[in-house]
């Protein structure tokens, strides 16, 4: 499953001191942890033996500036997912500030189109 596969590259490239708190989720969890990253795949088709994926990756943090580096570090990581042999390509679509005004969090978006096996 991409979702899984996604998930654990993210994860292992969560190698510095702040990072390694972070987890990295399907869902928002129960008890909300200061900082953490959910992943969403929104769509997706299948052609010539590919499978093409649209995921939203969405980055909470206590402060508009913690989601927006939390961010770009997702950026730079999930651009090297190429380093899986499941995954040919990984292109990024979109980021923006996506902070949810109803409960007043913070976080940032980032949507990729992934080419995968």
């Amino acid at each position: 499953m991409i979702e899984t596969v996604l998930q654990n590259f993210i994860k292992s490239k969560f190698t510095t001191p702040e990072l390694l708190d972070v987890p990295v989720l399907f869902e928002v969890p129960e008890n909300i942890p200061p900082a953490y990253v959910v992943l969403e795949r929104t769509g997706g088709y299948k052609s010539n033996y590919l499978n093409y994926s649209t995921f939203a990756i969405k980055s909470y943090a206590p402060t508009l500036h913690g989601a927006a580096t939390l961010d770009s570090i997702i950026c730079d990581i999930v651009l090297q997912a190429t380093e899986r042999p499941e995954i040919s390509s990984a292109r990024l679509n979109s980021h923006y500030n996506y902070t949810d005004t109803s409960t007043k969090e913070y976080r940032y978006q980032a949507v990729f189109d992934i080419v995968h096996y």
